[in-house]
This record gives C-alpha cells, structure tokens and sequence, in this order.
C-alpha cells in the first residue's frame, strides 16, 4: 500500500480527545486516546512533539537539521508517521 502525500503546508495537530505524554511507569511517550494507548517510538515522538502548529516542512527541516539527515530522505519517515498516525484519526491537518 502506498503511502498518501502531505503537503509541506499541511499543519498537524493531535486530534480531539488525543493526549501526547509521557508514561509515569514506563518514561515512553505515548498519545492516549478514548479507545487506548499507542506508545511511541523515539521517531514517532520527536515527531508528534513538534505538532504544535508548525508545518511538515517546517518539521522536516527542524529534524533534518537536529539530526544532521538529509532533508528529503527524512521526509519519507515523516511523511509516512503522519499517515499512519491520520489513517487512526489520532492527528488532523489542516
């Protein structure tokens, strides 16, 4: 299956009811939602955490840049996170 296109421009937000914290027990981040938990893996959270309002671009970028990874192969991960995370309806963009 083929992982859907976001536009750079696309804004990602935690979805209504969607929490993003740290778990007391374990120290993982995790996005807590009505129907369950999904614990994040270290990819997963620096990505969620910077869906503050920045654009993907714009998160792409900020990442590429604090890793050192080339900006285009980084945005594949990313790209196919934020589906991922929008195909369970724990993000929307706008």
């Amino acid at each position: 299956m083929q992982t859907p296109t976001i536009a750079g421009s696309a804004q990602p937000r935690l979805a209504r009811g969607v929490r993003f914290q740290t778990d007391s027990k374990t120290g993982n981040s995790v996005l807590l939602f009505p129907e369950g938990v999904l614990e994040l893996n270290e990819t997963a959270q620096d990505i969620v955490s910077r869906c503050d309002g920045r654009t993907v671009g714009e998160i792409i970028h900020t990442l590429a840049e604090e890793y050192d990874i080339d900006a285009q192969v980084l945005g594949a991960d990313v790209q196919e996170t934020l589906a991922d995370l929008q195909r369970r309806k724990l993000i929307e963009l706008t």
